[in-house]
């Protein structure tokens, strides 16, 4: 039993919507239509049945009354012709006519009946008329009894009229062929009705939405399904609508996110390395300076002696000469190393640029290249003066050294909050691949002994602790502009100042 119930459960589960119909609506609809059925066949049967008998007994009473007269007068010849009136109307399977006695008189039909004159006595002396099924000759009849009278009313004979009951099952039959012909007719066209207004109001809104459902898991997110249909269907897509632009929203947050924790640990792997970085250099610098400054001692009091022959002079001038070399790149590994507190105070753009140029001053005449300095003398900010000179010397120093020969136009601006520089140079730009590159320490395009790599490493550090950004691109000059954001106003103050101090 429990294996029937759960394969039943099991085809429920798998039934379609048009299956449940069938099963949930026209199965049930034809269950109750078809007991209704039998029961109006039932009483319609009876109906028709009666009807039958009610004919053979217009058919008796209309000859009841030639036959009563004829009996009396003794006409055999007018009795068999009423009888033969009733038997030519084809309702009337035989005509029986007895005398008071019981004994038969005259008889017409495809069968004589058996002599039964006790019965047919009895039923003179009752006088009722009577039907009733039984055998005639065999056959399985309808027989109807209707006393004969005379004028004086005085029962003088019986009419028997019989009727194969065959007729009456054959009437029956057929009506029952009829009646299950009309209800396979109306069970077909309710179903139709049935399939087609499922189809109309359901079947094609939910195919669509079967497609669009399809198409979305093939990988066609963008597909949303139109909205049609009963109130329900509407309903149904304008949530799975919904539903999907959510997903969307939801993976697209979940992308955004992703992105930001790459780019958040992307961001600590490199603080990491530039901190471990940073220890390094503040290690061998402090191991290097002392040495150095030794030998830059040792060389300087060389040079002082008298006798000292040229050559000799020149070698120990030499090895001076790349001490003080060694000597500067040890204050830049100091200057990455370090992350000095900002001493931030209002000062004016054109002062920051000016100052830094002035320092490039030699430089910038070793190497034939110009500078321009184009912005008003109006515009002010916040910021450590000496950290925000080194960046703009040390972006200019770049730029010169990239467009020897060449020109280098520095510019500031004030877009509302922000303070803007801009050093381009005229030179030969930078490519994509070396700007993704540009701002990692030790990360040089110049050749062996022109450059270290930090010179950049460092203004990034000064930037962003200023909370500015630098941007890298080209220059209407040919060459590359580095653009400087950084806020007007910082949030930091100096120790024991004031921000208007």
């Amino acid at each position: 039993m429990k294996k029937i119930v759960s394969g039943l459960g099991r085809v429920v589960r798998n039934l379609s919507l048009r299956g449940a119909l069938v099963i949930y609506v026209l199965v049930p609809m034809a269950v109750a239509a078809a007991f209704v059925g039998l029961w109006s066949l039932h009483a319609f049967e009876r109906q028709v049945e009666k009807r039958m008998q009610k004919d053979l007994e217009l058919v008796a009473r209309a000859i009841k009354q030639p036959l009563g007269h004829a009996i009396q007068r003794e006409r055999e010849g007018s009795i068999s012709q009423a009888l033969e009136s009733a038997f030519s109307i084809g309702r009337v399977y035989g005509a029986y006519v007895y005398d008071a006695e019981g004994n038969k008189i005259s008889t017409t039909g495809r069968r004589e009946p058996e002599s039964r004159s006790d019965e047919v006595s009895r039923l003179v002396k009752d006088g009722e008329q009577h039907g009733e099924y039984g055998e005639v000759a065999g056959r399985d009849v309808y027989s109807y009894f209707v006393p004969l009278t005379d004028s004086g009313g005085r029962i003088t004979g019986l009419l028997q009229l019989t009727r194969r009951r065959s007729d009456f099952q054959e009437q029956i039959r057929d009506i029952r062929y009829k009646a299950v012909f009309i209800f396979i007719l109306a069970f077909t066209g309710l179903t139709g009705v049935v399939f087609y207004g499922h189809h109309r109001a359901l079947g094609k809104h939910l195919n669509r939405l079967s497609k669009t459902m399809t198409l979305i898991s093939k990988g066609e997110r963008k597909q949303r399904f139109s909205p049609g249909g009963p109130r329900e269907i509407l309903a149904l897509g304008v949530h799975f609508n919904e539903m999907m632009d959510n997903i969307d929203r939801a993976e697209q947050e979940i992308q955004r996110r992703r992105a930001e924790k790459e780019e958040l640990e992307k961001r600590l792997r490199q603080a990491e390395k530039l901190a471990a970085i940073g220890q390094l250099s503040a290690g061998v610098a402090h191991e290097l300076g002392t040495p150095l400054s030794v030998i830059e001692g040792k060389a300087q009091r060389a040079l002082r002696s008298p006798d000292m022959p040229a050559p000799a002079a020149d070698n120990i001038q030499a090895i001076r000469s790349q001490a003080r070399r060694m000597e500067q790149i040890i204050r830049q590994l100091l200057d990455f190393s370090r992350r000095s507190e900002l001493r931030p105070r209002r000062v004016k753009m054109s002062r920051l640029v000016r100052s830094a140029a002035a320092a490039l001053e030699h430089e910038c005449r070793r190497l034939n290249a110009g500078i321009v300095l184009e912005g008003a003398d109006t515009h002010e900010m916040e910021a450590d003066s000496v950290q925000m000179e080194q960046v703009l010397a040390n972006l200019m120093k770049n730029a010169a050294q990239a467009a020897p020969d060449g020109q280098v136009r520095v510019s500031w601006e004030r877009r509302k909050d922000q303070a803007v520089f801009c050093v381009e140079d005229s030179g030969s730009g930078i490519d994509e691949t070396t700007r993704k590159k540009l701002f990692e320490p030790f990360f040089t395009t110049k050749a062996v002994g022109a450059g270290t790599g930090l010179g950049l490493a460092v203004v990034h550090g000064i930037v962003e602790a200023h909370g500015g950004e630098i941007q890298v691109g080209s220059s209407s000059m040919g060459g590359a502009c580095f653009t400087l954001l950084l806020p007007a106003a910082l949030s930091v103050a100096a120790p024991g100042e004031t921000k208007d101090e």
